[in-house]
């Protein structure tokens, strides 16, 4: 054989390059949806609140970030566990588990002393006339007030303020994906069994987790009963569960159980006949969220497989190359990056709420326009800020810049007479 033909089959022998799985438009697309309508909900006495799915429903942005997320934590822990082992699997979410907790308690720690110092400066009833307590609203004055309980609640998640519940939830959820992966090593049906105990022993108060050092109130998000939406997404994600087939009879279902669900849920309707809102709280602990009832999971599946359906298969509704498509595009670029966004949406809400009382005072439609749309422009842009920095473009070589009297292929360039 000659040289050539050696160097012929070292050439073809290479392995092939191994080509990234595109990205679901649908996940990063709900994933961002749901980041706008956190904000709206933590922005406070924000009028546009009437609006988010809350307010026509028994679920709401919360199930659609625990969902997602569990879809989201099948594809990036899944596939440890399957090509590197269970304890190599372990690992990967115990690193995630401890970027989560450090975000948590750094997230509290600077929005606290941040809205301590503007509280205690009297700048916003010097400036303008506010003696809203800020700090009060949040009910901090505790974290202040008894440090020798509340920073060793802090860090060991036995001090969980309402406004800062949702990562701890999510800390433990992440816990107990190492369990469900090695029960589904032995059984698939296993898992949902031990999905539905432990959101039945939830239900029951039998896994209560406490929210304060000196009282008995539990968390507000019961991390072993919402797992059961969290795991819910991660099955449908790595095929424990076959994607429901989309047929008239299932549409017509699911639409029916979203419409029933808008008298016990929508202001306008409660209020109007009060019966309705009588029949709602007769039934709260099938709608309970800290619980998360029944309710709550039944209307959130059909919720989502309607969502499911409208953006076609595979989410091609989501890709266009029109203004619809840039949009979408952007509300991706928010759901790829939802824990940053999350976090920044805390601050942000605050910030807003602050900045709009100064300067306007609450109620006008038009300010709480101008506040809602400057913190969505925040969120956005933290998702693209946080995008580049995890491109680490200071690792890419830097662009070669022409020698004088060279072309950037580095050929000569005649020097031209001057006129």
């Amino acid at each position: 054989m000659k040289q050539g033909d050696w160097q012929n089959v070292k050439v073809h022998s290479k392995p092939a390059a191994a080509v990234p799985k595109p990205r679901d438009p649908r996940l990063d697309f709900f994933r961002g949806i749901g980041m706008f309508i956190i904000f709206i909900a933590h922005l406070p006495e924000n009028s546009w609140t009437l609006w988010i799915p809350a307010r026509f429903g028994f679920s709401d942005a919360t199930e659609m970030f625990v969902f997602c997320s569990g879809m989201a934590s099948a594809i990036a822990f899944g596939k440890v566990f399957d090509q590197h082992g269970w304890a190599m699997g372990v690992a990967r979410v115990g690193h995630r588990v401890w970027q989560v907790y450090f975000a948590h308690v750094c997230q509290f720690l600077v929005i606290a002393a941040a809205l301590v110092a503007i509280q205690r400066s009297g700048y916003l009833e010097a400036c303008c006339g506010l003696t809203q307590d800020y700090v009060a609203s949040l009910n901090l004055w505790h974290f202040f007030n008894r440090a020798g309980e509340t920073l060793p609640g802090l860090l060991t998640l036995t001090y969980v303020p309402n406004y800062f519940d949702i990562l701890p939830m999510y800390i433990v959820i992440l816990l107990l994906l190492p369990v469900m992966m090695a029960v589904a090593r032995v059984s698939k049906p296993a898992v949902f069994a031990l999905m539905a105990v432990l959101w039945l022993a939830a239900g029951l108060g039998l896994l209560d987790l406490p929210a304060e050092p000196w009282s008995e109130r539990p968390w507000f998000f019961n991390p072993f009963a919402w797992q059961l939406v969290f795991f819910t997404g991660f099955a449908l994600m790595r095929g424990w569960l076959p994607a429901p087939p989309v047929n008239r009879a299932l549409v017509a279902l699911a639409a029916f159980v979203v419409a029933a669900s808008v008298p016990f849920a929508w202001h306008v309707a409660y209020n109007a006949v009060p019966e309705l809102y009588a029949a709602r709280d007769a039934v709260m602990p099938l709608w309970d969220k800290t619980t998360f009832g029944i309710l709550r999971y039944v209307h959130f599946l059909a919720l989502a497989y309607l969502a499911w359906v409208a953006v076609g298969a595979k989410g091609r509704y989501l890709v266009a190359q029109n203004a619809w498509g840039s949009v979408v595009r952007v509300v991706q670029k928010v759901g790829q990056q939802s824990l940053a966004v999350f976090l920044a949406s805390l601050v942000l809400a605050q910030a807003a709420g602050i900045l709009r009382d100064m300067v306007w005072g609450r109620g006008n439609p038009l300010v709480e326009m101008l506040a809602n749309l400057g913190g969505f422009a925040g969120l956005i842009a933290v998702a693209y800020l946080v995008s580049w920095f995890k491109r680490e473009p200071w690792r890419r070589p830097p662009a070669l810049q022409p020698v004088p009297g060279e072309t950037r292929s580095g050929r000569a360039v005649r020097e031209q007479p001057a006129e």
